[in-house]
């Protein structure tokens, strides 16, 4: 297998009119279509797919089409990973997800920022930094996380939220910006009634 490029992490990089990056990416795109053309049922080419684009894929993952990414091999996914329709990662820096993590329709984890300045901006310039999900995290539908976060372990992000900055393990953070809200406790256990599958 080829060397892939390796963008510089936390300062200005050539990223776009950059041929090298462009190919990675067109590479990444092409397999990305072929994933989300697969049949649903279809479980063992969609594994097989994204075992070849991601960098890691533990057991018992589950990415429902339509699934993009930017390049792949910096995304790592841990053992029982679902996310539903619509995940977006822009990965130009490592994006790690531990163990049973669930995310919900229409996130978008994105690496990437752009400069603040138009000059800078319009020369193609840009900057990646990582993003890090612990175990035991569910992001709810519509969220966005920023580059440079990590959410510890067992925290809940509310649906629709704006992840700017890292959140500690343990807590439901919710909000545009996101924002701890609360910390989890064993109330939360019986906050529901069981039922069963009939």
């Amino acid at each position: 297998m080829k060397k892939r490029p390796q963008v510089p992490l936390d300062c200005l990089f050539q990223a776009c009119y950059n041929p090298e990056l462009e190919a990675e990416i067109r590479r990444c795109k092409e397999q990305c279509f072929q994933f989300n053309q697969l049949h649903p049922g279809d479980l063992a080419a969609q594994r097989r797919l994204l075992a070849g684009l991601l960098g890691g894929l533990g057991e018992n993952v589950v990415i429902m089409a339509p699934f993009w990414c930017d390049y792949g091999y910096n995304i790592t996914v841990g053992d029982w990973f679902y996310a539903n329709h619509g995940l977006v990662v822009t990965d130009g820096a490592p994006v790690s997800f531990k163990d049973h993590v669930f995310v919900g329709p229409n996130c978008c984890f994105t690496t990437a920022e752009h400069p603040t300045d138009p000059e800078q901006r319009r020369s193609g310039m840009e900057i990646a930094s990582p993003i890090s999900i612990g175990s035991n995290v569910w992001i709810g539908a519509g969220c966005t996380v920023l580059a440079g976060v990590t959410i510890g372990d067992n925290t809940v992000i509310g649906a629709g939220s704006v992840v700017t900055r890292s959140s500690p393990p343990d807590v439901v953070a919710v909000g545009v910006p996101c924002r701890v809200m609360r910390k989890i406790t064993d109330a939360d256990r019986r906050r529901y009634p069981e039922g069963r599958v009939q």
